[in-house]
């Protein structure tokens, strides 16, 4: 499984790659999802699960508002004081920690969270939640990377979309929205203009 959890560790950090500092900290959605947000979240999510959960504090993780450590929602962006260096700096901290503590233990060791119902579940268990954690945040930042500036796939270099000519998108949004409005005009519904 360690091996799926450093796939999602290494495309979250490329998403950030080659952007300013702005895009790397701007919302893209109207909840204020951000590339070094999901960052700095992500190390806190490992600093528990991976760290607290087993005995083993990681020092410097910011504070899940999940777990009711921080204020709403505060764990999914950066302040202005918090450099990118910093956040990715810890970020890789974590893993070091994390990867020790699935190392260091059989996985079906128990470790405890601060929230139930099931607040004692083995290492196994998550592990399991923290790949699918990160899988799901990376997917997150698949998009927002993408409506900053195109770039798509896992890592550098693995497009994942089909190379076509530069107005295929264009004109294949266009089919993609004509179809979603069809659909709905003939299931009744109004179209927005």
């Amino acid at each position: 499984m360690k091996i799926y959890l450093q796939d999602a560790r290494d495309a979250v950090l490329w998403k950030l790659e080659g952007l300013s500092e702005y895009d790397v900290r701007r919302p893209v959605t109207p909840s204020g999802t951000n590339l070094l947000g999901v960052v700095k979240h992500l190390t806190g999510a490992e600093a528990v699960y991976l760290g607290e959960a087993f005995g083993r504090p990681f020092d410097g993780a910011p504070g899940l508002w999940v777990a009711g450590a921080a204020e709403p929602n505060d764990d999914l962006w950066a302040r202005p004081d918090e450099s990118r260096e910093s956040l990715i700096a810890e970020y890789r901290r974590v893993w070091a920690h994390s990867d020790e503590t699935v190392d260091s233990l059989p996985l079906d060791a128990l470790g405890r969270v601060p929230w139930p119902p099931h607040s004692q579940l083995s290492l196994e268990r998550i592990l399991l939640h923290v790949v699918v954690e990160s899988q799901r945040h990376t997917g997150q930042l698949d998009l927002v990377r993408e409506l900053l500036d195109g770039a798509t796939g896992l890592r550098p270099g693995d497009e994942v979309l089909p190379e076509v000519p530069a107005d295929f998108w264009p004109a294949h949004y266009a089919r993609v929205e004509r179809a979603a409005r069809d659909a709905a005009r003939a299931a009744g519904e109004r179209v927005p203009d």
